[in-house]
């Protein structure tokens, strides 16, 4: 790696974090674009932070226009940007700042699940396969041209987080291996397979969190794992507290209602709990549940 080369990084949240941590040790970044900390917040913002650690440049914005006025303000030197998790929409005014444009490395194979939550709608969609594709950012959602993809197999049972960890450290890779090819004149963009329809993934709201036993067992199963961490899972089970259980692993069954502790009666078969919460409670089995904390059902 030409070493001499250099980005300019765009990025927020958690993968942009590590992202960035793995790929300062191949690149020289410019300057890290982000949005500025929240007022009052608690806890970590480690894109800041490792950006300061490493005596990197950082600028700051929250909106679309924002990022204009502020790539006016900052001319680079770099040929290309590099967005990962960044959560503002890039204009054609910033794109065209780039000799080599801003490649955007997007967690599915493109056109599957453009825009807001791959990750979450590949569990959701019961799919066995999904992977990385390296893009470049056009006007157009998620319809530029590929540098490069690579497919992951999805095991049975994986959850959001084990999902996340594997595409980001996939990404990661990537990166590495392809993006010096592009900067160096090695690498030809070419467009995303035309045979494929696309699919849209949207943004994920709270109440995605309600488990609907209307649905089929299965699906609810892929709900519980792709929303695990936020928005959770939860059901009514008409606590005297008034709160809900929140499921954290479940399966699907074909059996009976009394082949398991907590097991409810969907459209098609059995959703079966396996694991819970309860409000200021760790995790428990649905046995541990029912042998304590039984006496909280209504």
């Amino acid at each position: 790696m030409n070493r001499d080369e250099s980005l300019v990084f765009f990025g927020t949240g958690p993968v942009a974090a590590k992202t960035l941590e793995e790929i300062l040790k191949h690149f020289n970044i410019e300057a890290v674009i982000t949005k500025p900390v929240p007022p009052y917040h608690k806890g970590s913002f480690p894109v800041h932070e490792i950006a300061k650690n490493k005596n990197l440049k950082i600028l700051e914005c929250c909106s679309k226009q924002e990022l204009n006025e502020l790539i006016e303000k900052n001319p680079f030197n770099s040929k290309v940007g590099l967005v990962v998790d960044f959560g503002i929409i890039i204009s054609q005014k910033v794109i065209d700042h780039f000799p080599l444009g801003i490649v955007n490395s997007h967690f599915s194979l493109l056109p599957q699940w453009r825009g807001a939550d791959p990750i979450t709608f590949s569990l959701l969609s019961g799919q066995k396969q999904t992977g990385v594709s390296l893009m470049l950012i056009v006007k157009a959602l998620d319809e530029g041209p590929l540098l490069a993809e690579e497919k992951y197999e999805i095991k049975n049972g994986t959850d959001i987080s084990l999902l996340t960890n594997d595409l980001t450290n996939l990404s990661i890779e990537m990166l590495i291996k392809y993006l010096p090819e592009y900067i160096n004149g090695l690498l030809k963009p070419y467009p995303q397979k035309a045979d494929i329809k696309p699919t849209y993934s949207r943004m994920i709201t709270k109440e995605d969190s309600i488990l609907d036993l209307s649905k089929p067992a299965e699906v609810l199963e892929r709900e519980v794992r792709a929303f695990l961490g936020w928005p959770g899972s939860t059901l009514d089970l008409e606590l005297k507290d008034g709160s809900n259980l929140r499921v954290t692993v479940a399966a699907a069954s074909v059996g009976t209602e009394d082949s398991s502790p907590l097991s409810f009666k969907t459209s098609k078969d059995y959703f079966v709990i396996e694991k819970l919460k309860l409000p200021g409670k760790n995790e428990m089995t649905a046995k541990d549940f029912l042998n304590g904390y039984k006496d909280r059902l209504v």
